[in-house]
């Protein structure tokens, strides 16, 4: 059954505890280049030496549930950063515990920033959605049930690819952490956009980076959390892409936490952690069931 569901949260805690799903074992950890072949599109940096410590070579970091063999979900973590950097730690690696506890392989990508390249993180979330879908029956995942998740500007990136990849490509579900959706001067991330699609963008680009006016009935089931009092990227990028979803039918949910502000990824201490990793896993929870 198709859902529609808008919370605001207004807790202080919660008692039960959202992180650990049982007994949580050490996962195993793959790293696989992006590109061995070599990358596409090249966005003028030397990976091998790279003059910004920014710039991180394009690479996929998979980890695996201990102890299953049954296909399981996965989920590819794009961290945000402005597209000036990423935030590995606390919208990245730090997610794998709650993900593969739960039976869910947690794929952390290292996207390449543009630097004047616009489409250089998507293709990258692209190949690694095509690495996934390659590597599924080693990894045991079902090739069907790959999803992405996204923080602010990662949240951008995912929802960039949920809403225009390819069919054979499209994610089967979204995680939106306070993202960048909209181009719309009114509510965008300037410095994302800025650093996306630099300072005088065209009006075509800015329209097809608005992601919220690219949903279809076909986008994948989204789960989006952000806070009312995030003053770097307005809620209503949250809002609208919400909107968007639901008046095309398609299944989602947005919580939104009174306080917070920008960045709290899985850090505890965000006022909201532990109600928001109960919210994020009983949402996985109904979309096993779905």
């Amino acid at each position: 059954m198709k859902q529609c569901i808008f919370t605001i949260a207004l807790l202080s805690a919660l008692a039960v505890a959202g992180q650990p799903h049982g007994t949580v074992q050490a996962a195993r950890h793959i790293v696989l280049d992006l590109w061995p072949g070599g990358v596409p599109a090249d966005n003028g940096v030397d990976y091998q030496s790279p003059a910004n410590p920014n710039d991180v070579k394009p690479q996929l970091h998979v980890f695996l549930p201990s102890g299953h063999s049954d296909a399981s979900r996965a989920v590819i973590i794009c961290p945000g950063g402005a597209y000036a950097g990423l935030a590995m730690q606390h919208e990245g690696f730090e997610w794998k515990d709650f993900f593969t506890s739960r039976n869910i392989a947690a794929l952390v990508l290292l996207y390449r920033l543009p630097h004047g390249h616009h489409q250089v993180p998507a293709d990258d979330l692209l190949q690694a959605m095509r690495l996934t879908r390659q590597h599924a029956a080693l990894w045991h995942i079902d090739p069907g049930q790959i999803g992405v998740m996204g923080s602010s500007a990662g949240g951008h990136l995912a929802t960039t690819v949920a809403t225009h990849a390819p069919a054979s490509l499209t994610p089967a579900f979204q995680i939106l952490f306070y993202p960048v959706v909209s181009t719309d001067s009114l509510v965008t991330h300037q410095w994302s956009c800025h650093n996306l699609l630099g300072r005088s963008p065209s009006a075509e680009l800015l329209h097809y980076y608005s992601n919220e006016r690219h949903v279809t009935p076909s986008a994948p089931a989204a789960f989006i959390a952000a806070s009312a009092d995030d003053v770097d990227v307005p809620v209503l990028n949250s809002a609208r892409y919400f909107e968007a979803l639901t008046r095309n039918g398609v299944p989602a949910v947005i919580h939104i936490y009174p306080t917070g502000g920008h960045g709290w990824g899985i850090k505890q201490d965000f006022r909201y952690h532990r109600a928001m990793l109960q919210d994020l896993s009983d949402w996985l929870e109904a979309l096993t069931g779905r």
